[in-house]
C-alpha cells in the first residue's frame, strides 16, 4: 500500500476507532496458516486464547510481523513497535459462545493508550459465524465502567461487560480469510455466537508503542518488531525458532501465568 493509502487508513482509524476490512494476505495464504494452526492443535490441544503463541509457533510470528501489517501499525501508533501478545480466538461451530461489549484496555494495566489490536481472519468471519461488531467513535470516550459476569458462554477472560450500549449504532465487520480489522483499545466491540458449520478462527495481535509500560507488576514482556526500544519497560520475549520447541513451550507457560495474573485484576 502506498503512503497516501496508509494515511487514509490512519485518518479513518482516528475518526472511527477501527478499520475493517483490510486485505493483508491472500485467501490461499490464510488457508495455509489455518492448516498450520490446526496441525499444532492436533499435537497439543486447543489454542483458543493461549497467550503469546508467537513464542512457540512460527505461523503467528510470521503473520504478526509481516511488513504489510507493520506498515499499517506504524501509521497508527508510531515507528517503534512492540508485539505484546498474539492469541487465537476460536468460536466452534453452532455454539452459544459470544463476546460481550467491552474495551480491550480495561484490564491490561498499560500506562497509555497508544496501542492497537489486529484481528486477522483465518476462516470466514460472517454475520452467521459471529463476526465482530464495533461502535464507531467510542474510543473517544476513554475508559467506560465494566462489570464482571459469570456467563460460561462469554469468551472473555472475566466476562467483562459494558451495559447500555447503543446497539443501533453498531457496525458489523465481516471478514474473509486473509482480511483483518484493526481497533483501538478503547473502542467498544462485541460478537454474537457462531451459527455456521465452520469454526470461526481469528488471530488477535496486540501492538504497543515502545513508550508504554506495565503499571500492575514488574517483569511484563513484549517483543520489539520494528524501530527501537529506548525505554526498556518490558522484558524481551523470544520469537519462535521452530514449532512446539519444548523449551519455548515451558517459557510460554510461565508467560501465560503472568499474563493472567495481570489481566485478572481491575
Amino acid at each position: 500500500m502506498d503512503r497516501t493509502g496508509l494515511r487514509d487508513l490512519a485518518e479513518r482509524y482516528r475518526r472511527d476507532g477501527f478499520l475493517s476490512p483490510v486485505r493483508l494476505f491472500s485467501p490461499e495464504a490464510a488457508a495455509d496458516h489455518r492448516r498450520r494452526m490446526e496441525a499444532a492443535e492436533a499435537e497439543i490441544g486447543p489454542l483458543h486464547y493461549r497467550v503469546k503463541t508467537h513464542t512457540f509457533l512460527r505461523s503467528p510470528l510470521e503473520l504478526a510481523t509481516a511488513p504489510q501489517v507493520l506498515d499499517i501499525v506504524e501509521q497508527l501508533i508510531g515507528q517503534d513497535i512492540l508485539l505484546y501478545n498474539a492469541t487465537y480466538i476460536v468460536k466452534e461451530p453452532r455454539t452459544a459462545d459470544h463476546v460481550s461489549w467491552h474495551q480491550d484496555l480495561t484490564y491490561w494495566g498499560l500506562s497509555r493508550d497508544d496501542q492497537v489490536s489486529l484481528w486477522l481472519a483465518l476462516s470466514p468471519a460472517t454475520a452467521e459465524s459471529g463476526c465482530m461488531r464495533m461502535l464507531p467513535g467510542s474510543h473517544r470516550q476513554g475508559r467506560i465502567e465494566h462489570r464482571t459476569t459469570h456467563d460460561a458462554t462469554n469468551l472473555l477472560f472475566q466476562g467483562q461487560t459494558v451495559d447500555s450500549v447503543a446497539e443501533e449504532q453498531a457496525v458489523s465487520c465481516p471478514l474473509m480469510p486473509g482480511e483483518a480489522s484493526f481497533h483501538h483499545g478503547w473502542t467498544l466491540h462485541a460478537s454474537l455466537p457462531n451459527r455456521s458449520r465452520d469454526r470461526r478462527i481469528g488471530l488477535n495481535v496486540q501492538y504497543l508503542a515502545a513508550q508504554l509500560r506495565q503499571t500492575k507488576q514488574d517483569g511484563d514482556s513484549a517483543m520489539l518488531v520494528r524501530g527501537h526500544d529506548r525505554y526498556r519497560h518490558f522484558a524481551a520475549d523470544l520469537p519462535a525458532e521452530a514449532d512446539l520447541d519444548p523449551a519455548a513451550m515451558a517459557r510460554q507457560a510461565a508467560l501465560e501465568a503472568r499474563y493472567r495474573a495481570i489481566a485478572g485484576t481491575a
